[in-house]
C-alpha cells in the first residue's frame, strides 16, 4: 500500500471513530437499533495485508471507539473478533480467479453484491458477538437475535453510505 494511501485511510480512520463517538452513539432511536460503523475501517483494509497488522489495527480501533464510549473493552473485543475472522470471511467469498491485489475490498471495486456479501458477514458476526457480550444473559436469547439484525440491517445501510461517500474507485 502506498504512503498517500495509508495517509487517507488514517484520515478515515480518525473521521470514522469521531463519527461513532460523538454521533452515531448518542443517537437513540430505539432499544433494537444501535448502528455501528466502525467495523468498515477493519473490511476495507487491503486484501493482502497481513493478519497481524490487521489486528494491531483492530486493537487500536476497538480501543479508540471504547475511550469514546465507555465501554471497556466491548468495541475492542468485536474489532479483534472481525479483524480475526476476515481472512476466513475473504476466502469464503473469493472470485473465482481470486482477488486483485491492487483494488479495495470497496463497493466501487469489488461490485455491489460482492460487497453487500462480505460486509453483511462480517457486520453479524460483529454484532452477534458485540451483543451477546453487551447482554450476557442466555434468557434474553431472542432480544439479542433481534437487536443483531436489526442493528446489522441499519449499519449496513450506514456503511454503504460512507462507502459512497469517502470511497472512489481505485485506478488501475
Amino acid at each position: 500500500m502506498k504512503t498517500n494511501t495509508w495517509i487517507i485511510y488514517c484520515i478515515n480512520f480518525i473521521l470514522v471513530v469521531l463519527i461513532q463517538g460523538l454521533v452515531i452513539n448518542n443517537i437513540e432511536i430505539n432499544t433494537y437499533l444501535n448502528p455501528m460503523i466502525y467495523p468498515v475501517m477493519i473490511m476495507m483494509l487491503p486484501f493482502e495485508l497481513n493478519i497481524l497488522v490487521t489486528m494491531l489495527i483492530a486493537l487500536v480501533l476497538g480501543v479508540s471507539v471504547d475511550a469514546m464510549s465507555n465501554t471497556f473493552g466491548l468495541h475492542t473485543s468485536a474489532a479483534l473478533i472481525i479483524g480475526y475472522l476476515r481472512p476466513t470471511v475473504l476466502k469464503l467469498i473469493e472470485p473465482r480467479d481470486s482477488y486483485d491485489t491492487t483494488l479495495l475490498p470497496s463497493i466501487h471495486d469489488m461490485g455491489k453484491l460482492w460487497f453487500l456479501s462480505y460486509a453483511s458477514i462480517l457486520i453479524a458476526m460483529h454484532h452477534i458477538w458485540f451483543f451477546t457480550i453487551e447482554i450476557l444473559k442466555f434468557d434474553q436469547f431472542f432480544f439479542i437475535l433481534l437487536k443483531t439484525i436489526f442493528s446489522s440491517i441499519f449499519s449496513l445501510l450506514l456503511i454503504i453510505l460512507f462507502q459512497y461517500i469517502f470511497y472512489k474507485p481505485t485506478k488501475k
